[in-house]
């Protein structure tokens, strides 16, 4: 027994060196200005009034002549994994609205596919036949590298992150897609601001601080621009109807900065 359980330490060491390794092999370009892009995942892009939306908030606040010319779109499903979405449809042109193809497509899969032999398989064929799709069609594949759970959720575990990470950051590398570090900002915010909420009490959906925090990740990694000092925070009526809390401009500094610093660290890793 005490052979097995040294010989458990020493593989789940091994596996942190691993993920700790692992390199994206696409990097962000500089100064970019993408018009059209889709967004397909779940409730963790949906929540706080959409991911999109926000992310179209700071490039309106960076650029506002750029923001004239946004054509962004979201497909969500709640619950769902990547294979539950008809990518095919969504990117065809001119489908949902949009004249021209998309310039980027941002996949997320499910939660809990990165914590399953099986559904990690899964979401890496269908990775795989939707970037040749959006690639075919001329647009870029990007994959949000989602959170990890947080207690109290029941399947909270401290390694889930570099499952997370190790998930997409191999896909991405094996289809050539763009991995934007969201998971890893909210795991350096947690470290950084423990005092600082961004999941709700659920322990799997983002608060408003999540969803902001995310934002600034994407914003920094599909535009090749720092977030640091865009003038955009929420303090907006339409989020505070909803019983959401606005983020003072301290807090949004803080958040623009953790994931100007984590895009950073992520894409020069050697």
């Amino acid at each position: 027994m005490r052979c097995c359980l040294i010989g458990f330490v020493l593989c789940a060491n091994l596996l942190s060196v691993a993920f700790a390794q692992l390199v994206p092999k696409l990097r962000p370009q500089a100064e970019q200005s993408p018009e059209r892009v889709l967004f397909v995942g779940n409730s963790y892009i949906y929540y706080n009034n959409s991911l999109h939306n926000h992310v179209a908030d700071l490039v309106k606040a960076a650029d506002p002549e750029l923001g004239t010319r946004l054509r962004f779109k979201s497909s969500t499903i709640g619950g769902s994994a990547l294979n539950h979405h008809n990518v095919a449809h969504l990117t065809e042109v001119g489908r949902i609205g949009v004249p021209q193809a998309f310039e980027w497509v941002v996949l997320q899969g499910g939660s809990g596919e990165p914590l399953s032999r099986n559904r990690r398989h899964t979401f890496r064929t269908i990775a795989k036949e939707h970037a040749d799709l959006i690639k075919a069609r001329g647009g870029k594949v990007a994959l949000f590298l989602t959170p990890a759970y947080e207690a109290p959720h029941p399947r909270y575990s401290a390694q889930n992150i570099e499952l997370n990470e190790s998930m997409y950051v191999e896909v991405g590398n094996e289809i050539g897609a763009l991995v934007i570090p969201v998971g890893l900002a909210f795991k350096e915010a947690y470290q950084r601001f423990p005092n600082l909420k961004f999941h709700l009490p659920d322990g799997t959906h983002p608060s408003l601080l999540g969803t902001y925090l995310a934002a600034c990740t994407t914003y920094a990694t599909l535009y090749g621009r720092s977030p640091v000092g865009v003038k955009y925070n929420k303090l907006d009526p339409s989020y505070l109807s909803h019983g959401a809390n606005a983020i003072d401009e301290t807090t949004a500094a803080q958040l623009q900065q953790v994931a100007q610093d984590v895009v950073t660290e992520f894409f020069q890793r050697k």
